[in-house]
C-alpha cells in the first residue's frame, strides 16, 4: 500500500488496516499481508492534512485509576469511545485529551490516542487506556494473547438460561445489515463467551459474563443467538419484542471488572465498578423492589442471594 500511495506513511497504512478501514476481498488482513493475484483491496485512508484536529472536551471524566503509564476510566453509557463516522467530537477521547494532554502523542492513529480496546456507545463501565507508547504496545499484546480478563454484567431476556455455560461460535459481519454482526461460521472470527446466572426474575436473568475474546458486539450477538437477547438492545432483538424495547434506556450491559498486568511493574491489577443507576433501577424493577433502597437491593442481587 505504501508503494501504491507514496504520500501515505507506512504507519498510517498499517493503522488503517488495523482499524479495518482497508479490507482485502472483504476481509481484515494483517499489515504484513502479501496481496495475491485476484485480491480486491478497497477502503479509504485519511492523510494528516485531511484529518480534523481533536478538540479537548472539559466535561467530567470518571477516572478510577491513573499513573504515569495507564488510565482506567468508568465510561458512561451513551458516550462513543473515539471519533468516527457520525461522531466527530463529544467522545471519550475528546475528554481524555483535555484531562490528560500528553495522551495525544500516544499511538499512530491521532483519533484513537492510547486506546487499546473499546466499548459500544451504550455499554457502560471500565475501559483501559495506555498513557505511553511502551504501555500501548504492551497492552495491545496482552489483549491479543487474551491475558486481560474482562467480566461484564448483563440483564438478558428469559429465565431458562443454564446456570453456567459457555458459547464458542465465530462472529462476523452480517451479510445484509451493514451495522450488525452475527454468528457466521463461514467468515466469522473465533469468539468465546462464558456466563453465570446471578439472579432469575420473572422473565429475565442477571448474569455475569466472561469475555475470552473481544469481537465487535460479541456478548450481544452470542446471547441473541441463544434466544436470550440483552434487555433494551435495539439492534439484536426479536421482532416480537421490539414494541416493548423502549421500557429500557439502553442495552443492559456493563463492563464490571477488569484484571491485567501493569505494563511497567508487571503487578496484577484488578478493578471493579458497580453499574450506573439506570442499570440498577432496571434490575430492582425486575425484582419488584423499586421502592426499596436501590443500593441495598443491588448488593443483595449481586451476592446471588434470593430477593
Amino acid at each position: 500500500m505504501s508503494q501504491m500511495l507514496p504520500m501515505c506513511p507506512r504507519s498510517r497504512a498499517a493503522a488503517a488496516i488495523n482499524n479495518q478501514e482497508i479490507r482485502v476481498s472483504g476481509q481484515r488482513k494483517r499489515p504484513g499481508y502479501r496481496v495475491k493475484k485476484g485480491d480486491r483491496v478497497f477502503g479509504e485512508i485519511r492523510l494528516e492534512q485531511d484529518e480534523k484536529i481533536l478538540e479537548p472536551d472539559s466535561q467530567p471524566l470518571d477516572v478510577v485509576h491513573s499513573d504515569s503509564h495507564i488510565i482506567l476510566v468508568n465510561k458512561p453509557a451513551g458516550l462513543v469511545v473515539h471519533p468516527g463516522a457520525g461522531h466527530g467530537d463529544n467522545t471519550l477521547v475528546n475528554r481524555l485529551i483535555h484531562h490528560f494532554p500528553d495522551l495525544d502523542q500516544v499511538g499512530t492513529d491521532p483519533t484513537r490516542p492510547g486506546i487499546v480496546h473499546r466499548l459500544d456507545k451504550d455499554t457502560s463501565g471500565l475501559i483501559l487506556v495506555a498513557r505511553t507508547r511502551h504501555s500501548l504496545e504492551f497492552l495491545q499484546k496482552e489483549f491479543k494473547y487474551h491475558r486481560v480478563k474482562k467480566t461484564y454484567l448483563a440483564l438478558v431476556s428469559g429465565r431458562d438460561l443454564a446456570g453456567t455455560g459457555e458459547v464458542d461460535r465465530p462472529v462476523g459481519r452480517h451479510p445484509t445489515h451493514r451495522k450488525r454482526m452475527c454468528v457466521n461460521v463461514d467468515t466469522g472470527r473465533h469468539a468465546r463467551t462464558g456466563w453465570q446466572v446471578l439472579q432469575r426474575f420473572d422473565n429475565a436473568c442477571l448474569v455475569s459474563v466472561q469475555l475470552y475474546t473481544g469481537r465487535t458486539h460479541q456478548i450481544r450477538v452470542h446471547f441473541y443467538d441463544m434466544d436470550s437477547p440483552l434487555l433494551g438492545d435495539r439492534t439484536y432483538q426479536f421482532r416480537r419484542n421490539r414494541t416493548g424495547r423502549q421500557a429500557y434506556p439502553r442495552h443492559m450491559l456493563h463492563a464490571w471488572q477488569i484484571e491485567f498486568n501493569h505494563p511497567y511493574s508487571g503487578q496484577k491489577f484488578r478493578f471493579v465498578v458497580d453499574p450506573p443507576k439506570d442499570f440498577i433501577r432496571v434490575a430492582a424493577s425486575l425484582a419488584h423492589r423499586v421502592s426499596d433502597d436501590s443500593q441495598k437491593v443491588w448488593e443483595q442481587l449481586i451476592s446471588g442471594r434470593p430477593v
